[in-house]
Formats: C-alpha cells, sequence, structure tokens
C-alpha cells in the first residue's frame, strides 16, 4: 500500500506527487545580509531526529508548495498546511 500525503487542496495523494524542499525552520537572511548569512542559510544545515517542518512542493498536484510537519524516523506525518498560510503569520 502507498504512503498517502492529504494535500489541503486536493486530499489524499500518494507520496510520489510530492517532492521534498527540505528543513523549513532557517530564516531567509535580508537581501543586504553578510555573505557568510547567506552561505550558512544556503548550505550548512541540521540533520535532525525526531519532529521537523519541511517544505514540500505538491509538484505532482495542484503544484502549491506546503509546510509539513513529519516524524523524520518513523515518516509519520503530523500535519500539512498551505506554506501560505506560514508566510502570513
Amino acid at each position: 500500500m502507498a504512503s498517502l500525503i492529504t494535500c489541503p487542496h486536493c486530499g489524499q495523494r500518494p507520496k510520489e506527487e510530492y517532492t521534498i524542499k527540505g528543513d523549513a525552520g532557517p530564516k531567509r537572511p535580508a537581501p543586504g545580509a553578510p555573505e557568510r548569512e547567506w552561505f550558512d542559510y544556503v548550505y550548512q544545515r541540521d540533520n535532525p531526529r525526531g519532529t521537523l517542518q519541511e517544505f514540500w512542493h505538491h509538484s505532482g498536484g495542484c503544484r502549491r508548495w506546503l509546510v509539513v510537519t513529519r516524524d523524520t524516523v518513523t515518516h509519520e506525518v503530523f500535519s500539512v498546511s498551505d506554506a501560505s498560510e506560514r508566510a502570513a503569520s
């Protein structure tokens, strides 16, 4: 049986329709930030075990950006929300 992810726009869809784009935690530096801050933001990422919020792209469906909260060990998905909701807060 395929793993299903519940997209807030499309409903339950197979995980193969999604592309994981990485940790949603780091904050983007300001446009004029020093080069070191940009380097750290782009290249220096943790790889934690446990609950993590990640950006996912529903590339095989509605093509919306999502924030998925999941356990990186068990792959259990706890919540899925539209990334625009995160940007608004």
